[in-house]
């Protein structure tokens, strides 16, 4: 496990030399005392106001390393060591604007926020440039349970994609010769569920040399699963991030973001797969 620094131990506190506070001077850290706790109470009430609105704050990237690493290891059932631990940095996940809800509506405008002033030049321009811009290379790749979620967050995304289109990585309704035609383009934007995506790079229609970012969907389905816990996905997740992925977030080429409310506990649904 990666170690944690202990702190300064606190200074003591010498009543030696202390003098009685004066009435003005008590009444004075009376008020400071009370103001502090209307601040307090009036951030509580905030926060309180934002939870009832159904507004997602994001998760830090500590927050986001701390639970991308605990469901790889229940997943693929093993127990990385302090060395490969360290390896997975907090630069690895992506921090989104706190200014924002986390919903479909304003997905595009994290992605904005995320690529700053040159977000309209990689997400939204559709020429091709040699040497630079291949077809079929993505600059943000959106991952998800199924079909209608990957069309549902690419709704979020329209004023990124009218012209260049996203392409849409799944298998319903989606032929694998019709996406390879797609991708014959320039691709800015793709939204997909693992297992498809995986064929298409298996077969290099899909190129990741200019992949900057991985958008992970943490929705929830009725049924209470997600990318993380639908087992079938989830395994076919997991061997796409570890065939792909892995080592361009480690060596800092990729980042990753968790997309949606974290769930506390971390605990996986469906019966977890061992290894062979």
């Amino acid at each position: 496990m990666v170690s944690v620094k202990a702190g300064k131990p606190p200074k003591k506190c010498s009543l030696k030399n202390s003098k009685p506070l004066s009435p003005k001077a008590a009444k004075t850290k009376h008020e400071k005392k009370k103001k502090k706790k209307t601040r307090n109470d009036n951030k509580e009430t905030k926060t309180d106001e934002n939870s009832k609105k159904g507004l997602v704050q994001p998760a830090s990237a500590s927050e986001q390393l701390s639970f991308f690493v605990n469901q790889f290891q229940c997943a693929n059932d093993i127990q990385l060591s302090s060395l490969e631990l360290e390896s997975i940095k907090e630069s690895c996940f992506l921090e989104l604007s706190k200014s924002l809800d986390q919903d479909v509506k304003t997905l595009g405008n994290h992605m904005q926020e995320a690529f700053g002033p040159s977000w309209k030049e990689v997400l939204s321009e559709k020429q091709l440039l040699e040497g630079k811009i291949d077809p079929g290379c993505p600059a943000v790749l959106i991952v998800s349970t199924s079909a209608l979620r990957s069309i549902e967050l690419l709704r979020g995304l329209r004023s990124l994609t009218t012209e260049c289109h996203a392409a849409k990585l799944f298998s319903k309704h989606m032929k694998v010769e019709e996406q390879v035609s797609v991708l014959k383009n320039r691709v800015n934007i793709a939204s997909g569920t693992p297992s498809r995506i995986k064929k298409l790079i298996d077969i290099e229609a899909l190129g990741i040399s200019r992949l900057a970012l991985i958008v992970l969907d943490m929705h929830v389905d009725v049924k209470g699963y997600s990318l993380f816990t639908l087992p079938q996905v989830r395994d076919e997740f997991w061997e796409l991030y570890k065939t792909y992925f892995d080592q361009r977030l480690l060596e800092g080429d990729l980042q990753v973001c968790l997309y949606g409310p974290i769930p506390d506990g971390n605990v996986l649904k469906g019966k977890r797969r061992k290894n062979q």
